[in-house]
């Protein structure tokens, strides 16, 4: 269940599938975006963790024969999810899998795309303040989630209806702060780990979020200054990315990249373009 892991990914390459627009943005531009995770392939985000902990709690009161706390407990969460929006994060996404068939499908534009291999080490150091760097859980069970035996003890408290509203609101609020790190267990084979930024729980954050206009919706996210997070740490943009990956049905030149990155200032990661390995061929249409 909940696990408490070393911090730190000094030793771990984390890799980001992605097209080749959001590349340039990363390296030219040096902004990485974090996206609304409800806008994310999981259709249950953060309502998944959400959902199974109201379950968790419910059951144990019902095994007790608490069934007036249980209901409340059931209320309290259907009307919480109503304001999903308002409590939803951001983040951006990365996989422990190196050249994976399922990470390019996903999100390397099946295969057309590339992938942009990030120092772990230097990653958590630009995850401070109001960024966290954290490993997604895939569970269903929140039995033993400490944030269930927390609702539980609050609701068996003897207080004062004030008191205890306010208690639960603290408890909710941590609810959806943790949300954002647990998804389905069929999610299970991505092994992400998420640069996350939560606004919501934050009293003071000077970043400003913007939009991005499709032909279909517009999507908002925020941007992450890359070389001054980078200068504020005391490490180089290049530094920061290990490796470039051109995906396995990408037409990308492997001359071009290079010449795109040396004409963009970006020379050493010239010598650290690779082509991918998978044996992903997509089927004729």
């Amino acid at each position: 269940m909940e696990k408490d892991r070393e911090t730190g990914y000094g030793k771990d390459i984390l890799y980001h599938y992605t097209d080749y627009q959001a590349l340039d943005g990363i390296l030219r531009h040096a902004e990485l975006r974090v996206n609304n995770v409800l806008n994310m392939n999981d259709a249950a985000e953060m309502s998944h963790f959400m959902g199974s902990l109201c379950s968790a709690v419910v059951k144990r009161l019902e095994s007790e024969g608490d069934f007036s706390r249980a209901e409340k407990v059931r209320r309290l969460f259907e009307e919480e999810l109503e304001k999903e929006f308002f409590y939803s994060a951001y983040a951006a996404c990365f996989s422990l899998y190196r050249d994976d068939a399922a990470q390019w499908e996903r999100y390397g534009n099946r295969g057309r795309g590339v992938c942009i291999a990030f120092r772990g080490e230097f990653l958590e150091k630009l995850a401070v303040g109001e960024l966290s760097l954290q490993t997604v859980f895939y569970e269903d069970d929140m039995t033993d989630h400490r944030l269930a035996k927390v609702f539980y003890r609050i609701l068996k408290q003897e207080k004062g209806e004030p008191e205890k509203s306010l208690l639960l609101k603290v408890a909710m609020k941590n609810a959806w702060i943790q949300s954002v790190v647990f998804k389905h267990p069929s999610f299970s084979s991505e092994r992400e780990v998420r640069l996350v930024l939560s606004p919501f729980g934050k009293e003071y954050f000077d970043v400003k979020p913007c939009y991005h206009i499709a032909k279909e919706r517009i999507k908002k996210y925020y941007p992450l200054a890359l070389r001054a997070m980078c200068g504020k740490a005391g490490i180089g943009l290049e530094d920061l990315v290990e490796e470039i990956i051109i995906g396995p049905e990408s037409t990308q030149s492997e001359p071009i990249m290079h010449d795109y990155l040396r004409d963009n200032g970006l020379k050493r990661l010239a010598g650290r373009v690779s082509l991918s390995n998978c044996p992903l061929r997509r089927p004729p249409v």
